[in-house]
């Protein structure tokens, strides 16, 4: 497979699995910000730091408002994280990649960008329609998921495809946990209010219910988002499927040093696979959290100039 190809189909599905986890933060966001508890204050500082690049004043300003904040996280192209940028990223990407895609997967990119410069779209942000227009676009992105899933054949597109998707992922889901403690104390025991907004922007809510039944909340997230490999969003279980289909290019597209490719991956794989939350909490979970993440971001980086030829 050439290399730009490899490229654009790595970046299809980072930029969808982006879309996805941006408008379940944002989903979320919104619904507990109408919430009076002791945790909805900062509800809207999380989904800031991942998707926003302004300045932090021009950010704790902006959490005063939520139509403005829709506004920016999701229809603003000076934002270069806004889902309308990240879904025309997307397209760009898939338009010239039709001969690797099916009729379907095109027509599901296209059709979602589409609908970000729908003027029906802003009109409804800009009314009480606001959540319905969220779930619609956030149906769309699962949709894009299935579409993939049953119609693409298990090749070289798919390989590259999913490799795009859970290294996004696992970026986020770190992102996203990162935030959440790094300016709280977690020496003292938060309930399960304190993590359900973090659950459920990773579908994770119930998951969680059914699966931990004991009171310290803080060890079970931290189990469940990092190291649970059962869980679709946690940090191992994305480490996992990388390590799948990063084994499955390989295989077929050798590099000049596969083993070295594979042990920085390995490295970073063991760092969780063989942590406990002990080990996480006595390093400090956020130290923990963004180690791992620059870490992965450097073997993203490898990755890149191995097969997509970056100078």
């Amino acid at each position: 497979m050439l290399s730009r190809s490899a490229d654009a189909l790595f970046w299809i599905s980072r930029y969808i699995e982006r879309s996805e986890g941006l408008l379940r933060i944002l989903h979320t966001t919104y619904v507990l910000s109408l919430d009076r508890g002791p945790y909805a204050n900062n509800s809207w500082k999380t989904i800031l730091e991942i998707f926003s690049y302004l300045p932090k004043a021009e950010k704790a300003e902006m959490e005063k408002d939520a139509d403005q904040i829709l506004e920016h996280i999701l229809m603003d192209s000076r934002n270069a994280n806004s889902l309308r940028i990240v879904l025309t990223k997307a397209r760009e990407n898939a338009r010239g990649m039709q001969d690797h895609l099916t009729k379907e997967v095109w027509e599901q990119v296209n059709f979602m960008y589409h609908m970000m410069y729908d003027h029906q779209l802003s009109s409804q942000l800009k009314t009480n329609q606001q959540i319905p227009a969220v779930e619609r676009l956030l149906k769309n992105c699962l949709l894009f998921t299935g579409i993939v899933d049953s119609t693409m054949s298990r090749g070289m597109s798919w390989n590259f495809m999913n490799l795009g998707k859970y290294l996004e992922r696992c970026l986020m889901t770190i992102d996203l946990m990162e935030q959440q403690m790094i300016d709280n104390d977690l020496s003292e025991e938060k309930d399960i209010l304190y993590w359900r907004g973090v659950l459920f922007s990773l579908s994770g809510y119930e998951f969680h219910l059914k699966n931990y039944r004991s009171n310290e909340a803080n060890d079970n997230v931290i189990h469940q988002v990092v190291i649970n490999d059962t869980f679709p969003h946690s940090v191992m279980y994305c480490l996992q499927r990388i390590r799948k289909y990063l084994d499955n290019i390989i295989e077929e597209n050798s590099p000049e040093d596969p083993e070295g490719l594979r042990r920085q991956y390995g490295r970073i794989c063991s760092s969780v696979e063989f942590a406990d939350v002990q080990t996480i909490r006595g390093m400090g979970a956020p130290a923990f959290l963004k180690q791992t993440g620059n870490h992965l971001r450097e073997f993203a980086w490898a990755l890149s100039q191995t097969y997509f030829s970056y100078s």
